[in-house]
């Protein structure tokens, strides 16, 4: 057998650092790879011209139509060519004297059979010597723990914002040559169009293309909320992730001037003129504080302050009973995250997803445990513009290693609103029910409750109108009053660990508020 010749498909520089490592694995000879990814169509383009660059033959197998070949150097086909049974396929693969990539798609569940295993594990071993290497392209990472050492793993990364552009030329050529739609796109506005697109595959971005094309016969400015509802979709999907849509802003958050400030300084730090200035993109907040005193709201409000994507990261859903599969999930939720940058991922109570990680070995084998290692590392080592805002109630629930300086830009906490504060939040709360917060007493009300949460504050306003409607009268300050003398606020109840919260926040964290301390 004639060695093929080794040579790159073009410079390192101008290559995805993903196609860098696949070429560099198939060049130094790796015989088992698993490529993660949804996409068969655009990884077997991949794999075509990596097959060419190398000289090889690219053949793949499916249950539905056996070992067959798929493109790259002609050569004489598999003895098992069509054969749909895994052990045959890989038996005649072993057999084959032709350098190739093999492609084995879905493959992951015939893993569970121990022959199935044994024969890839085997066929690995023979391979080493030659220059075939042998890939599992799958949807999911389901490795049998008889393969974590013979087999290297990548992450296939979801199109770029230069294939979405090409993928968008593409069809507005067809559709301006085929005259049955208009396109009306500033530069600017296909740019935007595109950013929109980022985070679908080639296939789900074609179709919210078409899919905005077809609902008016146009092409324009309008689609790129259409294409984002439909990357909405596609997150809602993947079960781990849900998607908000930007309805709050920092204005509709009252107090936390040292929050807003800190903020309003870094809302331009994800573009390119901060690049070229040597900034680097924020990483992430930890909000901490008392229930009900804003961080979720303040979550919410970041992404639409920066007019950036929202994402939620639901870490419950991340656990599962499959041995394996809670990492996987996160991994999963991390990549269509990654792929929606620059985005804002909201992990909301962090501290009861996290609280039994340390403990972890004897309750869950360990499972908390690496799952709080991978995301502290994604955490640390993360390149994508993904900016992460952290929420927590009780820090003793925390694990020593989330709190260390690098995890996040900064750790900030909430305490109860002040005087001034209160009245502010309950300006909010008035206007956003339709009245004029100016007609009301807000300092004496503020003044009538103290230990009082923002959310305790909007139930008192709610509370208010009830019984105004009950009464048949407008609402006014008297029926405020009345809402606040028979609320009790949670601060009261649990006044200890309100405390106690203060005190270790004193001289670990930066006050949201500009009158840090006990509440007035």
């Amino acid at each position: 057998m004639s060695a093929p010749p080794e040579r790159t498909i073009a410079a390192a520089a101008t290559r995805p650092r993903f196609l860098v490592e696949l070429d560099t694995l198939i060049r130094a000879r790796n015989p088992l790879l698993w490529l993660v990814s949804s996409e068969e169509q655009r990884v077997d383009a991949l794999l075509e011209e990596m097959a060419q660059a190398h000289g090889k033959v690219l053949l793949g197998w499916s249950i539905s139509k056996g070992l067959h070949r798929l493109g790259g150097a002609r050569a004489q086909p598999p003895r098992g060519e069509g054969s749909e049974d895994p052990l045959v396929a890989l038996q005649a693969v072993g057999a084959y004297g032709e350098p190739s990539l093999v492609v084995l798609k879905d493959f992951h569940p015939y893993l569970a059979e121990p022959r199935v295993v044994r024969a890839l594990r085997e066929l690995g071993h023979a391979l080493k010597s030659t220059y075939t290497t042998v890939i599992v392209l799958s949807p999911v990472l389901q490795l049998p723990v008889e393969l974590e050492k013979e087999m290297s793993v990548l992450d296939v990364p979801l199109p770029t914002f230069r294939d979405l552009a090409e993928l968008l030329r593409d069809i507005i050529g067809v559709v301006r040559s085929g005259g049955q739609a208009t396109v009306d796109l500033k530069r600017e506005e296909g740019e935007k169009l595109v950013k929109a697109a980022l985070g679908l595959t080639l296939q789900e971005a074609e179709n919210a293309f078409a899919k905005a094309i077809a609902e008016d016969q146009r092409l324009d400015a309008s689609d790129i909320q259409r294409v984002m509802e439909e990357k909405r979709q596609v997150i809602r999907k993947s079960g781990l992730l849900e998607y908000y849509p930007a309805e709050h802003d920092l204005h509709g958050v009252g107090g936390l001037e040292n929050l807003k400030d800190w903020l309003g300084r870094r809302a331009a730090a994800f573009g390119e003129a901060a690049r070229r200035f040597g900034l680097p993109e924020p990483k992430g907040l930890l909000l901490l504080g008392v229930q009900g005193c804003g961080k979720s709201l303040t979550a919410k409000a970041i992404a639409s302050q920066w007019t950036l994507p929202l994402l939620r990261l639901d870490v419950g859903r991340i656990f599962s009973g499959l041995i394996g599969s809670s990492e996987e999930n996160l991994r999963r939720a991390i990549r269509v995250a990654e792929s929606a940058a620059p985005a804002v991922l909201w992990v909301d109570e962090i501290d009861k997803a996290l609280a039994g990680a340390a403990t972890s070995g004897s309750v869950d084998a360990g499972v908390s445990a690496r799952v709080l290692g991978t995301f502290l590392t994604w955490l640390q080592e993360k390149t994508a513009a993904v900016f992460v805002v952290a929420t927590a109630n009780r820090v003793d629930a925390l694990p020593p290693e989330l709190l260390r300086k690098g995890r996040f830009d900064e750790i900030f906490f909430i305490d109860l609103p002040d005087a001034r504060e209160r009245a502010e939040i309950l300006a909010i709360h008035l206007r956003h029910r339709g009245r004029d917060a100016a007609v009301f007493d807000l300092a004496q009300v503020a003044g009538r409750t103290p230990n009082f949460s923002g959310a305790e504050l909007e139930q008192l306003v709610v509370e208010g109108l009830y019984l105004a409607f009950a009464q048949g009268a407008e609402l006014g300050t008297a029926h405020l009053l009345t809402a606040a003398g028979q609320t009790f606020p949670l601060a009261v109840t649990l006044a200890e660990e309100v405390e106690r919260l203060r005190a270790w926040a004193v001289r670990r964290t930066r006050p949201a508020s500009r009158k840090a301390g006990v509440a007035a």
